[in-house]
Formats: C-alpha cells, structure tokens, sequence
C-alpha cells in the first residue's frame, strides 16, 4: 500500500517508516522542516509538506494514500487540552478527505481511554467517553468519524519506550534533576502499562494492514509496572535519593505532571495479540531504563 503517516520524523514516526518500508509498502511523510524532509528522503520515504495546523496540508497528503496512519501530536502538555482539540481537528480533516471510500485510516488514542473502572486493567473492547483524560478528544473524533463510514481503527498506546526516550516518563526525569530528588505518591503501587517501541511500531503495521473497521488495539507489552519500580530505576540511574510524597503535594511537586503520577493505569493487549497476532518482544519498561544514558 501507499501510506501517508503524519508523525513520520517523531519517536515512533522513525521506527515506523522502515517497519512500513520493509514490508513491501510505500510510504508518503508528513514533515514541516528541511531537516526531516531529509530524514524521510534517507529513510527511502517520500515527503509531504504538511502541519496538523493546516487541514488542507492533511487532506493532500490522504489524496495520495491508500491508508493513512495518524501519529503527529503536539506533546507540549502545558497546552494538552488544547493540543488535543487540534488533533480532534487533524482526524476530521483526514477522514473527510477518505470520504467515499473503504481507505483505513488508524488514528492515535491513550489505553486509559479503555479503563472501565480505577484498578481495572483497560481493555480493547471498552471506550470510557468520560475519562477525564483530555485526550478522550481523539477517540470522539475518530467515533464520529467511524459514524460518518469512514473506516477508522485507533492505536492506544501506553508509555512507548526505549532506553532514549519512555513516554510520560522522559518528564518526569527533567523533574528530578530540578528538584534534586525522584519522588511517587503514596506507596507507590500505581501502574502503569509499557510497550517497547519496536514492537509499538510493528503493531501500526498490522493494524494498517487488517484495516479493521471499528477495531481498538492495545500495544502493551507490560500491563502494569509501579511507579515506584520506575522511580527506584530512574533513581540508580541518576544517582538521586527516592522519595514518597503525599497525594495532595503531587500538584506543587509534578506540575502539569501532577494530574498523571499517582493514576493507576493498567492495560491489558490480549485481544490485540490474538486478533492480529501481535506478540511483544521488545525489553521491558525496566530495562531499557537502566540501560539509558543519563548523562547524556
């Protein structure tokens, strides 16, 4: 297939190009800068100019495509509500534009959006719209999308790893070296799920590939590591003390990171294995932390 995939010059966007490549198909790279207009070119992709800014650009570039893959999102989560209203915006964009046709088009989502009840692992089978996770914004776009018949399948990840970049972690990180101190709240027995990056990227393939209408994907590798496993790990890595806090002293501790270090996020990918045959191979969450290079 020829596949336009927005994100293509992000973390996963790099390890996806090739998986795509690899596999016999075409791939057609949203980038807004020279710089990874070469990345792409180097890859062997083909480049679009295009920003989740401009709708048009996103229309454009689905004109060209057999499927789309949906991965750019702006992580600046000081502005996360309103970042995740413009990706509500991106996937209206590029659904319209596959309007009349059976073209896949997988967007992005978190596995909290599948969490029926706190301390429940998340499942694949269950869309909690009222999570107060802003970015439950994806999954309503992408609903109203799978109303208006377009075929639409989301990716859920949870925290996306290796041992350079691991999601909401990687924040958490510049947060000790300010503080001086790595901290988890309570007792720290709070999960949350991991999925090594290799096999994050293998799963957009399969998905991309099965086209299935409707269908939520998992790409969880591990359904629960604790906070303070995490911590604890980060702690010998950096060579800072480890430390409880109280719940309430999250907010002033973490800022916008507040609102996420004391959820317990389990998730569960057993439908996804089975239905796509999808196993993770990749190192766990743990590991590619103590194999991170702090000092760098």
């Amino acid at each position: 297939m020829r596949i336009f995939l927005t994100g293509a010059t992000g973390f996963i966007g790099t390890a996806l190009v090739p998986e795509l490549i690899a596999a016999g198909h075409q791939v057609v790279g949203m980038t807004r800068s020279d710089t990874g207009a070469q990345a792409l070119i180097d890859a062997g992709a083909e480049v679009h100019r295009g920003t989740l800014e401009d709708p048009e650009s996103l229309s454009r570039g689905t004109a060209k495509a057999d499927a789309v893959i949906h991965l750019a999102f702006d992580h600046d989560f000081s502005r996360f509500v309103e970042n995740c209203e413009k990706d509500k915006r991106a996937i209206a964009a590029l659904g319209s534009a596959l309007a009349g046709s059976d073209r896949p088009l997988v967007i992005t989502s978190g596995t909290g959006m599948g969490s029926a009840q706190h301390g429940e692992p998340a499942t694949e089978d269950v869309v909690n719209f009222t999570h107060p996770n802003p970015r439950v914004a994806s999954e309503l776009a992408g609903n109203a999308q799978l109303d208006a018949g377009i075929n639409v399948s989301v990716v859920r990840l949870p925290q996306v790893h290796n041992p350079f970049r691991q999601g909401l972690i990687s924040p958490l990180i510049e947060i000790a070296r300010q503080k001086g101190v790595l901290a988890y709240v309570g007792e720290g027995r709070n999960r949350w799920p991991a999925g090594h990056l290799s096999d994050v990227a293998r799963l957009y393939r399969l998905a991309v590939e099965a086209g299935e209408r409707g269908a939520r994907f998992h790409g969880v590798g591990e359904e629960g590591v604790s906070s303070r496993e995490i911590v604890e790990a980060l702690g010998r890595g950096l060579k800072l003390p480890v430390v409880s806090i109280a719940p309430e002293e999250a907010a002033a501790h973490f800022g916008w990171m507040g609102m996420f270090v004391g959820l317990d996020m389990p998730a569960s990918s057993a439908w996804t294995q089975t239905r796509l045959g999808w196993h993770p191979t990749g190192p766990t969450l743990i590991a590619d932390l103590d194999e991170a290079r702090y000092a760098e």
